[in-house]
């Protein structure tokens, strides 16, 4: 990647402090700001997180850990935080200690509870929670429910079994003798102990069930590396202690594309299952597991080119939408979001210019990305830019430093993928028709980049390594650093496309293939979980039957919950829903909705209440799939347009079904 070059640097006055529950060595490198343990760190750190297949919650004395149960009407999907048991010390000492993430990985974090000599190795897709006590302590194990038994299930002492009076059994294994008694209703207390913990929810009665915990019990994982090594190609490894082999849980995404290069190094278990909002969570064994996509080549121009007896309507329209580019009108818009839109919605036209031979507009498009984006890269815009803040390690605005609420959050870390993949989009086509002006910005194109997808060590430094993108999920969040209740949340999965796709366009007008390669490796996955959890089909969808008959689509997805409601309008708006899972209109869009007959099923699900005129293009788009002609009569009637979208674009992409 090309040399580092870092924005004016600023002082956040809106950034919580990130010293509070990060320990002294990680605060000298960037902090992740959307990851999977986030509630962990931010205040007042008192919201679970979902750590696939429990919900966990910390506090500086204790964790407590949930088996959720999953609650559901027709507008939302949600699993609700139960303490179904909590580990603590009773000999807890000096409580003001703060409980500190001490390391993490893509796919685990080391929670310390220094007060209760306990520290946690939490992986994603454990069937355990695994908990090393530190030196020897005397242990709790309390639960809100009744204690109706507990076991030693062997005369070793290193196995129990605990039920509950909500049909519950959690399983408790250890390295070494434990002496647990039950001494209360809801309480079990240990003799001093120091060793390995490990305790697992038993997802049904099964006895085969408890036989595989029991084989897998003493290997545990430490941490979790995912690499993406080539494209369209994503390897887990995790680092491990104890004996045997690893067993963890696979989401059905993984279970998609957990590829045969495995060469037997993974042996799924398709009948060990526990329940997940994101649908069953099912065993794999093995310590590496390698998955692949269907290669997705990332192209400027639509897959099967323009009808050329359309060229004079694409034309017309483009000659007429060309002249309405005034980039000094542009400056009253300071918004990050809004502004990065309307280059995006500048850049379609040199494209579409190309596509229908008629290069005659590419100057006028080209004077206008020139005059629009060179103020955010030189820091001469004069309402807002971009501002370095080492405090967490990243971009932020001007106005987003000092105001929570500007630019979507951006400053605290919201949409980031989202504004910066439509200001990548606009400098990858400049880039493209003007290569000496994208050399000369080059360093500054690439800390846009690296602010979202950093995979380049000269930038470790600046930026965290995937801001966004989270590498067990296989697709963005955006919620940056707000505590919310249900964990990360992502709206726009087709933004979030948009934002690798951009990424990669960059890395083809720079000729720069690990660029091109890791932007569309993280464009292809972000297709393929808005494909899985966003896009809800009549019969293939993984929701509940009630949600998934009055939903065509998710509205916001959470890591806890699927809410039918956007973040700006009611779930009754469904162009709004529908819009906001397409914009912008690229060639990519091809790909994230190639099924014609789930297209028909949201078009079907929209039009009778659709209202809203610029939102109605992106519906009409969605027919023109698998009814051009209708379509095409629909978008010619229309009056408005999203501000990232124009009559040439939905001309464009009608007339290259």
């Amino acid at each position: 990647m090309s040399s580092s070059f870092l924005f004016p640097q600023t002082q956040s006055t809106v950034l919580p402090d990130p010293s509070t529950y990060f320990s002294p060595n990680l605060l000298s490198s960037p902090l992740p700001t959307n990851s999977f343990f986030q509630n962990f760190v931010i205040p007042n750190g008192t919201q679970p997180e979902y750590i696939h297949p429990y919900l966990i919650k910390t506090s500086n004395s204790s964790l407590s850990a949930s088996y959720p149960l999953l609650f559901f009407t027709t507008a939302v999907l949600y699993q609700a935080f139960v303490p179904d048991i909590t580990i603590s010390s009773p000999q807890t000492h000096s409580r003001q200690q703060n409980r500190v993430i001490s390391s993490y990985s893509d796919l685990g974090v080391t929670l310390d509870i220094p007060s209760s000599n306990l520290r946690f190795f939490l992986s994603r897709g454990s069937p355990f929670i695994t908990a090393s006590v530190t030196k020897p302590t005397s242990l709790s194990i309390t639960t809100v429910h009744t204690i109706v038994s507990l076991s030693a299930n062997d005369d070793k002492n290193t196995k129990y079994t605990l039920k509950l009076n909500n049909t519950q059994a959690w399983l408790i294994y250890t390295s070494s003798p434990i002496y647990l008694n039950h001494d209360a209703a809801s309480n079990v207390t240990s003799k001093p102990f120091s060793g390995i913990i490990r305790v697992a929810v038993l997802p049904d009665s099964n006895s085969k069930c408890v036989k595989i915990l029991d084989k897998f019990s003493s290997c545990y994982p430490l941490s979790g590396n995912a690499t993406l090594e080539k494209p369209f190609r994503v390897v887990y490894e995790w680092l491990k202690e104890g004996s045997g082999n690893l067993l963890m849980l696979a989401h059905p995404l993984h279970v998609k594309i957990l590829s045969s290069t495995n060469n037997g190094q993974v042996n799924v278990l398709r009948h060990f299952k526990y329940r997940s909002i994101d649908g069953d969570l099912v065993g794999v064994v093995g310590d590496s597991w390698v998955m692949e996509t269907n290669p997705i080549p990332v192209t400027w121009y639509s897959n099967k080119g323009v009808e050329k007896e359309s060229y004079d309507e694409i034309v017309s329209a483009l000659v007429t939408d060309v002249q309405g580019l005034n980039s000094s009108a542009i400056e009253t818009i300071i918004s990050s979001y809004f502004y990065g839109k309307r280059v995006g919605r500048a850049a379609r036209f040199a494209l579409i210019a190309e596509e229908v031979s008629f290069p005659k507009v590419i100057p006028s498009v080209k004077k206008f990305l020139k005059e629009t984006i060179e103020p955010w890269l030189d820091g001469t815009f004069p309402g807002n830019g971009f501002q370095y803040e080492n405090k967490w390690g990243g971009l932020v605005t001007k106005l987003g430093s000092t105001d929570s609420t500007a630019d979507f959050g951006f400053g605290i870390y919201n949409d980031h993928h989202y504004h910066l993949g439509n200001f990548l989009y606009g400098i990858a086509v400049l880039a493209k028709i003007d290569p000496q002006w994208g050399q000369k910005y080059k360093p500054q194109v690439y800390s846009l980049v690296t602010d979202f997808m950093n995979l380049g060590p000269s930038y470790n430094r600046f930026y965290p390594r995937l801001r966004n993108f989270d590498l067990y999920k296989l697709h963005s969040w955006a919620a940056g650093l707000t505590e919310f209740e249900h964990g990360r949340n992502q709206e726009s999965t087709s933004e979030a496309v948009t934002a690798y796709y951009s990424a990669a366009l960059v890395g083809l007008a720079y000729g720069d293939s690990s660029l091109v390669a890791t932007g569309s490796t993280l464009m292809a996955l972000e297709i393929l979980a808005a494909q899985t959890w966003w896009h809800v089909k009549e019969k293939d969808n993984l929701y509940e039957e009630e949600f998934a008959k009055e939903n065509r689509v998710v509205g916001i997805l959470w890591a806890n919950k699927r809410d039918s409601k956007l973040w700006w309008a009611r779930a009754e708006c469904r162009e709004c829903r529908l819009g906001i899972q397409v914009l912008p209109l690229l060639p990519i869009t091809e790909t994230l909705f190639s099924d014609a007959d789930y297209a028909k099923e949201l078009v079907e699900w929209t039009l009778p209440s659709a209202r809203r005129e610029g939102w109605k293009g992106m519906t009409y788009a969605l027919q023109g799939i698998y009814d051009r002609k209708t379509a095409l009569q629909n978008i010619r009637m229309l009056k408005g347009f999203d501000d990232g979208n124009s009559f040439t674009n939905l001309l464009w992409w009608i007339h290259s079904r």
